[in-house]
């Protein structure tokens, strides 16, 4: 096991910066023990705008329920530690680590490429998920919007839409979600990792409580719209004691459907949980690592099609048998069957189109 290098920050999931893996030249920092009187503080987050040239990501993957997805941002103030999209910043030659979640881009365009892809003479419609990599209800959405924008503009094209997000933000958007709902256009998946504050304020430094995301399921739940829980990540001898508990929490709240994913290491993830590991849970570290080798065919990450979202072996196979009989109990197997609706699909009329008259 590697030695942490870097201290705590305080409302961030790392403190780590290192160089992207497509650098040249990488710096680690090394702790020489000195004494700091004052506290280090934390970056402020910097936003910008990005012009995406493409808005639509397609997916041939066999692991996914959909083909086609949306991310509104790139990074995320969540800081989530073990976020799998980490590596990602390192394509704009920024650190997975402490950038990842300081250092924030908006697609401004985002709605625009939207209509204009829905609206090609050639597009077929196929459910498109918002929120695959970052999280489409982060708190920058507040101020820029383009969530809500996207949403806007499938509600005009009556596409259908899949959306997951840690936030109750999501509940500003419920006139839009349950129009949507009201045609089997939308489905809503709140990711809950743990039912314990303390936890959650290491683990996942800026997100809301888990209180505020079984609100939010109750919130859509009342208006109609369908709702599920996603318990991940599941971290053995971490928090995958509480996947009953977080199942049966999401059933009282309104949740009909349920999902599980184990933890996930791509590339420079794997440094910085075990960073994260040694800074607040030092005394299981190691065990903590062991338990994932052992569902990660002696590794810690699998990035095979089939098992990287579950694991294999005998403790992977418990884990997934715990999450079929608790899903069984809490009948959180409605909705499944019931796919959304790709035949309401229409391009809607624009400005100056030629309108058709009955009788002319």
């Amino acid at each position: 096991m590697r030695t942490r290098v870097s201290m705590p920050l305080k409302g961030r999931g790392t403190a780590d910066s290192r160089a992207g893996r497509f650098e040249p030249r990488q710096v680690e920092a090394v702790d020489d023990g000195w004494w700091r009187e004052e506290e280090i503080r934390a970056p402020a987050t910097e936003v910008r705008a990005e012009v995406a040239r493409s808005i639509v990501s397609r997916n041939d993957s066999p692991d996914l329920p959909f083909s086609q997805s949306i991310n509104p941002f790139r990074g995320c103030e969540h800081g989530c530690v073990y976020c799998y999209a980490r590596p990602t910043h390192a394509y704009v030659n920024l650190s997975s680590g402490l950038d990842f979640e300081t250092r924030l881009f908006f697609k401004s365009n985002a709605a625009d490429l939207l209509e204009r892809e829905l609206s090609r003479p050639g597009y077929r419609p196929a459910v498109v998920h918002i929120g695959a990599s970052t999280d489409p209800y982060q708190p920058i959405e507040r101020e820029t919007r383009i969530t809500r924008a996207l949403l806007e503009v499938l509600l005009r094209f009556r596409h259908p839409c899949t959306v997951t997000t840690k936030s109750h933000l999501v509940l500003r958007d419920l006139d839009l979600l349950a129009e949507l709902a009201k045609e089997r256009l939308c489905r809503v998946m709140v990711s809950v990792t743990t039912l314990e504050d303390e936890l959650k304020r290491r683990l996942e430094p800026r997100t809301p409580s888990p209180a505020a995301r079984l609100k939010a399921m109750t919130g859509l739940a009342r208006a109609g719209v369908p709702v599920g829980v996603l318990a991940a990540p599941m971290i053995p001898a971490l928090n995958d004691h509480e996947l009953e508990r977080i199942l049966e929490a999401a059933a009282r709240a309104g949740a009909t459907l349920a999902g599980y994913v184990l933890l996930r290491l791509p590339h420079e993830v794997k440094a910085l949980f075990e960073d994260w590991l040694m800074a607040h849970e030092p005394l299981r570290a190691g065990h903590v690592l062991a338990r994932i080798r052992a569902m990660r065919s002696g590794e810690l990450n699998d990035a095979s099609f089939g098992a990287r979202f579950k694991g294999r072996g005998v403790e992977a196979q418990l884990l997934a048998k715990r999450f079929e009989l608790a899903c069984r109990r809490l009948e959180l197997t409605r909705g499944r069957d019931g796919g959304l609706n790709l035949q309401a699909f229409r391009v809607p009329p624009r400005a100056g189109d030629q309108m058709e008259f009955a009788g002319l």
